[in-house]
């Protein structure tokens, strides 16, 4: 789509650079994705006009004074950094934030983080919430990729690492996204094409036409295709794949969803709290259905995890998503009645 640009006003008919022409002032704060007013989001704002010389001794735009209070090195030339923003909004221009749960995957980012950077139009921001790994993840992260967040989880779990990131998040679109390397980060303009198109929700197939998986072995396909079928029938939905966890949703939602609390401790005896676990896939597909949401499904052709083991358990965590499913179908009449 083409970009919004604001018109000159007509007092000011000097073109930019030129003689008696207002100063030029450098992009607009808060950069690509972080339009502060409201309205239509202008697109990103390019070079300074041809001819602007700055006057002798100016710092140039965008840039701080040196001095000790001088922040630390930003990004890389020509990506901003990420700043808080009061709400977020939908759009036609969304901000993106791509969330990467993780433990103890510093071999894979250092092949992801550089390919999510790479994706154009380009995400907002990236932030990896690690599990206490031991392998130095959130260390190589920043060597990886300077500009990147890196938070650390409440408690255990992958539920509970998404909802950590989701806390942090500062886009209008959460992408969730596997740090195995088993996702492509090719596809997010697709999921966030399906939500500026009208989806609340857009939920990643290896299932429907154009997409399918490196890595799924015939029990996980089989245990994947009955839990669908449970629930399809428990939430009217038509899911073709319950269980991938590339998905990404309108941030505005996660009030809705109602994750367990990212400052609650951990229980004292080891346990998840409900959600915290590999569930957390099924918990958003329930409660994103409950709600009578839009969901579109999205192709995407999942490929073998890089390096290291999976944390998945087969028997372990169908397990907990079929409880999952019945726990959340009971919430839902509940919250009905």
């Amino acid at each position: 789509m083409s970009a919004v640009t604001p018109a000159r006003p007509a007092s000011s008919p000097v073109p930019p650079g030129a003689p008696g022409a207002p100063p030029y002032r450098g992009p607009r704060p808060g950069g690509p994705g972080q339009h502060p007013g409201p309205g239509p989001r202008p697109g990103p704002y390019g070079p300074p006009p041809v001819g602007y010389r700055p006057p002798p001794g100016a710092v140039p735009p965008g840039a701080m004074p040196p001095g000790p209070f001088a922040p630390p090195a930003g990004p890389p030339a020509g990506i901003r950094r990420p700043r808080p923003r009061p709400s977020p909004r939908r759009s036609a221009n969304p901000a993106v934030t791509v969330v990467v749960p993780t433990r103890n995957e510093a071999r894979n980012l250092e092949v992801v983080l550089p390919q999510i950077a790479a994706v154009r139009p380009a995400v907002h921001e990236i932030i990896v919430v690690d599990g206490n790994s031991t392998d130095d993840t959130i260390g190589t992260a920043r060597r990886t990729l300077p500009w990147v967040r890196c938070i650390t989880q409440t408690r255990k779990g992958k539920g509970n690492a998404m909802a950590c990131g989701f806390a942090a998040a500062t886009g209008d679109v959460v992408v969730m996204f596997d740090a195995d390397g088993s996702a492509d980060p090719a596809e997010i303009p697709a999921f966030v094409s399906a939500l500026v198109a009208g989806a609340d929700f857009a939920k990643g197939t290896r299932f429907a036409a154009g997409g399918g998986s490196d890595d799924i072995t015939l029990l996980r396909r089989t245990g994947n295709a009955g839990l669908n079928s449970v629930a399809n029938a428990l939430f009217g939905t038509s899911y073709t794949d319950l269980c991938y966890g590339y998905n990404a949703f309108w941030a505005d939602l996660l009030p809705l969803l109602e994750l367990p609390d990212p400052g609650e401790p951990q229980p004292e005896d080891g346990t998840m709290l409900w959600g915290d676990g590999f569930e957390i896939e099924t918990v958003l597909n329930c409660r994103i259905a409950a709600a009578g949401l839009k969901i579109t499904e999205v192709p995407s052709v999942e490929k073998q995890r890089m390096f290291g083991e999976t944390n998945l358990r087969t028997f372990a965590d169908g397990t907990r998503v079929l409880r999952t499913l019945l726990s959340e179908h009971r919430r839902a009449d509940k919250r009905k009645s």
